[in-house]
């Protein structure tokens, strides 16, 4: 059985975890592997607009797998902490990376819990949607850990550094509903309307020239950590891409024709 599942609609590609049966672990080489070639690829692929992010089964992802974590499971934990260290550089650490690399947009459709891990994938997309038993947790702490995965950057620069420190200290699990008005998620939903509704979303933005949105996503991912000055730099210079492009001609002529555009991702 594949760890990860990908469906091609049009321009969007819905990715599944597809472990359902240990509710979707992500930190297996074979997990990280398959998140990484998928999303690259599709990266490379401009004809794909957006993507979508979801769990099989009753989970989004519970994030680490406790029985790989036991000192003889041969895990991301091995007998020299030296090597732990590389285990974490080589396998789930890569997934930060690449989501923060990528300039495809991506959504999260947290379809039920996600925890530890699994909360700092929902947060390496660039928007969450959640279903009503959605469930969060940054529990890290109960097992004695850190967020091996880049949660301490990720988790207060979308709720603030304060409730970032309530969830990371006290491993405390929140509902959806907390989750929204936090500002972790965008909406809440009926559990059978969640990917309807994050098909929606992604149609709204396929719906929009590819080259526009991916820039557009590449300077707010970098805005997190650059200054004004260098972001209007890049900007300037994503601009006149932008205005090179014949989906920007096409945006302009059907302004004035008053038609719907037709963008082509030229």
């Amino acid at each position: 059985m594949s760890a990860v599942l990908a469906q091609r609609d049009g321009p969007v590609l819905t990715v599944t975890l597809n472990q359902p049966d240990r509710r979707n672990p992500i930190s297996d080489p074979m997990m990280v592997d398959a998140l990484c070639d998928l999303f690259e690829a599709a990266d490379r692929d401009i004809s794909i607009h957006v993507a979508i992010l979801t769990g099989a089964g009753s989970a989004f992802s519970s994030g680490g797998d406790l029985n790989a974590m036991r000192p003889d499971a041969g895990g991301l934990r091995a007998g020299l902490p030296a090597q732990t260290r590389r285990n974490y550089r080589a396998g789930i650490q890569r997934l930060p990376l690449l989501f923060q690399a990528i300039e495809l947009p991506v959504i999260a459709a947290v379809n039920g819990p996600a925890i530890g891990a699994g909360l700092d994938l929902a947060c390496m997309c660039d928007m969450r949607i959640a279903g009503q038993s959605a469930r969060f947790a940054e529990s890290f702490v109960k097992l004695g850990l850190v967020s091996g995965d880049g949660g301490a950057w990720l988790l207060p620069r979308i709720v603030g550094i304060s409730k970032a420190s309530q969830l990371s200290l006290t491993g405390e699990m929140i509902d959806a509903a907390e989750a929204l008005r936090i500002g972790l998620v965008s909406e809440v939903v009926p559990d059978e309307d969640l990917m309807a509704t994050a098909r929606r979303q992604a149609d709204a933005i396929a719906a929009n020239p590819p080259h526009a949105t991916r820039m557009t996503k590449r300077l707010l991912r970098a805005a997190q950590t650059a200054e004004l000055s260098h972001i209007l730099e890049m900007a300037g210079a994503m601009q006149a891409l932008a205005h090179a492009t014949a989906d920007h001609d096409e945006a302009i002529d059907a302004f004035f024709d008053r038609r719907p555009p037709t963008f082509k991702g030229d």
